[in-house]
């Protein structure tokens, strides 16, 4: 029979075995943790090009190891397309450079990507993203007769065949505009070949992740921001705060076309405007979901609201019921109104004093031009967008509110000016 002593031994060496074994255990399943959350994205996946021996991928695999990794994990090189596919084209083709005895386009147009995507094209070029986003900036004076009619049949066009370039644009001129209004606006801009975009602004080379191009951050980029922060407002929504709380739980890599609420419980910016969700199909024209011209100083119904009112409405109601969708509707639609309201004070102030020649023909060059853009360039967009996408501290403090400062400084301007004019 052994003695107490040792039993009370034996089984407090148990016990420190044990304690150590669950820290271990621990510890390992923390590093485990930590190291998938820092590992690449790509880990798992196939690559394509493992065994390549194209002699693109050969060359490269030296002087670009980057790329060549990334594309062998996108769903393209395992569909077995080729650098030269995208890449190679007639010695005469518009951009074309001699390259190891070929020629190539240093980045693919959209036409070499309408080979495939026929439909995708399609609808991108229909929508602001499309030659609206350019025009904005550059006016339409450099477009051909083929892309000013492309133009004037997207909705965004507004039918305006001499639309000048923005103002603020020539004002900062190139050496800052090149990193500022150009970096995100040229996802509409022509290429040499006559095509229209960058598919690349939204879809990043090499890898084409399904995951990179839905998630909000993709978006980010360029939709930020007083004069269209969606991007701010969609994180402070309900919606961006399920995502920041569970997306990573999310089935990123689903089959376009198949998304539903079991893959996503709450919508992304993709979700909304542009995936296939639930009984929703696929798009990628941006504004083929949306009633109102949000960015327009006075927001006006698009051409086919009614019609793309439903779409987007069908992929609400994969989570809400019709009452929640209907008023809450109708109480945006009012909304909007109400903010429209504040951008025509903004005008019937400025207006008498436009009568009276009271302000340079010059753009900004005076307080009160600045006053009166940021009015409803920045303060009344930003609120209507709020609206929206439900984001409450964007549509009162960071919208109506400037808005109304702002009223109160262009009424004491437009009073003073006048009482000048007329002592």
């Amino acid at each position: 029979m052994k003695k107490a002593s040792n039993v009370f031994n034996e089984n407090k060496l148990l016990i420190i075995g044990l304690v150590v074994l669950i820290v271990v255990l621990g510890f390992a399943l923390v590093v485990l943790a930590i190291g998938k959350a820092g590992a690449p994205s790509n880990i798992g996946k196939v690559n394509a090009l493992a065994e390549s021996q194209d002699e693109c991928v050969v060359c490269h695999r030296k002087d670009t190891p980057g790329i060549v990794d990334q594309y062998g994990h996108s769903s393209m090189a395992a569909a077995d397309v080729k650098c030269v596919d995208c890449h190679e084209v007639a010695a005469d083709y518009p951009g074309a450079v001699e390259h190891e005895g070929v020629n190539v386009l240093q980045s693919p147009t959209v036409a070499m990507c309408q080979k495939c995507h026929e439909d995708e094209v399609a609808q991108y070029l229909h929508s602001r993203h499309a030659l609206p986003a350019y025009v904005s900036y550059a006016g339409s004076d450099g477009l051909t007769a083929e892309q000013l009619d492309e133009y004037q049949a997207i909705p965004e066009g507004d039918f305006d065949p001499q639309k000048a370039r923005n103002a603020i644009y020539a004002l900062e001129g190139p050496e800052i505009t090149r990193f500022a209004c150009e970096s995100c606006h040229d996802i509409g801009k022509p290429s040499v070949d006559g095509s229209t975009g960058q598919c690349q602004k939204c879809h990043l080379r090499h890898e084409f992740s399904l995951t990179q191009a839905r998630k909000p951050e993709t978006c980010n980029n360029c939709h930020i921001g007083p004069d269209h922060p969606q991007w701010e407002i969609y994180f402070e929504s309900s919606h961006g705060i399920a995502y920041s709380t569970m997306g990573d739980t999310w089935n990123w890599e689903a089959d376009p076309g198949t998304l539903g609420v079991d893959d996503f419980p709450a919508p992304t910016c993709a979700i909304c405007h542009m995936s296939g969700f639930g009984r929703t199909p696929t798009s990628h024209d941006v504004g083929d979901r949306l009633t109102w011209f949000l960015t327009a100083q006075v927001s006006m119904r698009r051409p086919s609201w009614e019609a793309n009112m439903k779409k987007m409405q069908s992929v609400c109601r994969e989570c809400h019921n019709e009452n929640f969708i209907a008023e809450f509707y109708q109480a945006a639609d009012d909304a909007t109104e109400a903010v429209n309201s504040l951008v025509r004070q903004a005008d019937e102030i400025i207006q008498p004093l436009k009568d009276k020649n009271l302000l340079t023909s010059a753009p900004f060059d005076e307080p009160v031009d600045f006053v009166y853009f940021e009015n409803w360039h920045h303060w009344g967009r930003t609120a209507k967008f709020g609206v929206w996408m439900q984001g409450a501290d964007y549509t009162q403090w960071h919208g109506a509110y400037e808005m109304l400062s702002d009223l109160a400084d262009l009424n004491q301007i437009g009073d003073e000016k006048l009482n000048t004019a007329n002592p």
